[in-house]
């Protein structure tokens, strides 16, 4: 499936395809990929055709990530703790995307509980790159991202606590947008981190993801986080015309000199960033170096474990196999927990709420939480700092393209943290940032990010729309790298 929601949508109205078409072609493609990539916790074979209205979204095909509560469908958060919930409700978003006949084909694998950027610890095994399978796709968005990229739609739920869209979106080809926190609803959404959870879209272009955000922003009084959008409308103001906006990049992020150890995939990577700002001038936009602190910038990776592993602990406490999940074995209560825990939990998940529990007790809150959330203040004023002269912070994602299953080959040092890293600001500020593909090493696709100030999701998507419409990159389908 290979086209924009709004070219299926046209073909739709004008009687040329119908929704259970649209609908079977999506479902044996994922048959396909699954037992290529292995991208999915269910497939819903049974999935119907729904009216088409003038909705955009109506008939057509999605995927969603399976931390998102589904009625009556299988919703484990690639968790073994869950493997057999079924809820009795819906996420908002998932009930909006529904109330305007969207129609779900299948819930896709992530990280478990979203804990992990590599797709590779759901509890149904590794998620492979549909470019090459000895590749990542990154995570936790990791099912999403591949079926996306595989053309099995054009678009599924993900959600990002720390780069769980944008980054397997840049490893994938496709587009990842990150609203700003609060935009869209989070209820039903399993939760990881809730100072840094937010749901969003992984589609193949700009527009797309302005249109499926649309539908599923809002206020809900379910979530007290979310806040008044509908005076922003993001499919209708993109417009491409971006001449006057100034954007920024960090030196410190940027720069190849700064990379002792670096191989070759990284020193393309960033002289393809480096090129692509030049072009990117020709539309009338400013584009400036800036410096930020480098100790600020390396301290990220620390602020980000100390923090989400701090709230996932909190929030995951209910994962005892008591209120839900397959009960334990034990004489008492305390035994049963532990059995449940003990078989439930991977080996990271384990690890994340040890340290968590470890950041949490009373005598280690000020050295480790506290602190951290001073430094996630330093931060986010830093790039407040910086939105107060510019639209926008312009970065490269990561070292390069996906990194290998297996490790070989790739250069991830305390030199290379910050820049793998540094999606996480736009979760410590609430940001919205989106991933868009800017070109290709070594035959896989690479990626550039935009972030910009909260509330200001109109300008960053329209900027993002004239960038994508610069390059030769927007609605790529996956080819495996022979």
């Amino acid at each position: 499936m290979d086209k924009t929601i709004e070219d299926l949508h046209n073909l739709l109205k004008k009687g040329e395809v119908n929704s259970q078409e649209l609908i079977s072609e999506s479902l044996k493609k994922s048959h396909e990929i699954q037992d290529k990539y292995n991208a999915f916790v269910t497939i819903l074979d049974n999935a119907k055709e729904t009216k088409v209205t003038d909705n955009l979204l109506s008939g057509i095909p999605f995927g969603i990530k399976d931390n998102y509560s589904t009625k009556d469908i299988l919703s484990t958060g690639s968790s073994n703790s869950l493997k057999n919930y079924i809820p009795f409700f819906n996420a908002t978003a998932v009930e909006k995307l529904l109330s305007v006949g969207a129609v779900p084909v299948n819930k896709t694998v992530l990280d478990e509980f979203g804990m992990g950027g590599t797709g590779t610890t759901g509890h149904t095994g590794i998620v492979k790159n549909p470019w090459d399978p000895t590749r990542m796709t990154a995570g936790s968005s990791a099912g999403s991202a591949c079926a996306v990229a595989a053309g099995v739609y054009p678009y599924a739920l993900g959600s990002d606590t720390g780069d769980s869209i944008r980054k397997p979106a840049a490893y994938c080809g496709i587009v990842g947008y990150k609203p700003t926190y609060g935009m869209i609803s989070r209820f039903g959404l399993f939760p990881f981190a809730s100072s840094l959870d937010t749901c969003g879209v992984l589609t193949r272009s700009v527009r797309d993801a302005a249109i499926v955000v649309d539908t599923m922003k809002g206020i809900d009084e379910r979530d007290m986080t979310t806040w008044d959008s509908s005076n922003i409308n993001l499919y209708k103001n993109i417009t491409g015309d971006v001449k006057g906006k100034r954007l920024c990049y960090i030196k410190e992020l940027c720069d190849i000199n700064l990379y002792p150890n670096s191989n070759e995939e990284l020193k393309l990577h960033l002289k393809n960033f480096m090129e692509k700002l030049e072009t990117f001038k020709s539309l009338g936009i400013e584009i400036d170096e800036v410096s930020v602190d480098k100790k600020l910038l390396d301290a990220l990776p620390s602020v980000y474990v100390a923090i989400s592993c701090a709230e996932a602990t909190s929030n995951m406490s209910n994962l005892t196999g008591i209120i839900f999940g397959p009960r334990g074995n034990g004489a008492n209560v305390m035994e049963m927990m532990m059995d449940h825990r003990t078989k439930g939990f991977s080996p990271l998940i384990k690890r994340r709420f040890i340290i968590g529990s470890y950041i949490l007790q009373k005598e280690n809150q000020e050295r480790y939480f506290k602190n951290a959330q001073r430094v996630r203040r330093l931060l986010v004023d830093t790039w407040k700092k910086l939105f107060e002269r510019y639209d926008a912070v312009i970065l490269p994602v990561g070292s390069g393209p996906a990194k290998h299953l297996d490790g070989s080959k790739d250069i991830l040092t305390k030199d290379t943290a910050a820049l793998e890293e540094h999606l996480q600001v736009g979760n410590f500020g609430g940001f919205p940032s989106i991933t868009i593909p800017d070109g290709f090493v070594a035959n896989l696709p690479v990626a550039l990010n935009i972030t910009g100030n909260c509330y200001d999701d109109e300008n960053l998507l329209n900027i993002a729309y004239a960038l994508e419409s610069s390059m030769d990159y927007k609605n790529q389908i996956a080819k495996e790298v022979k």
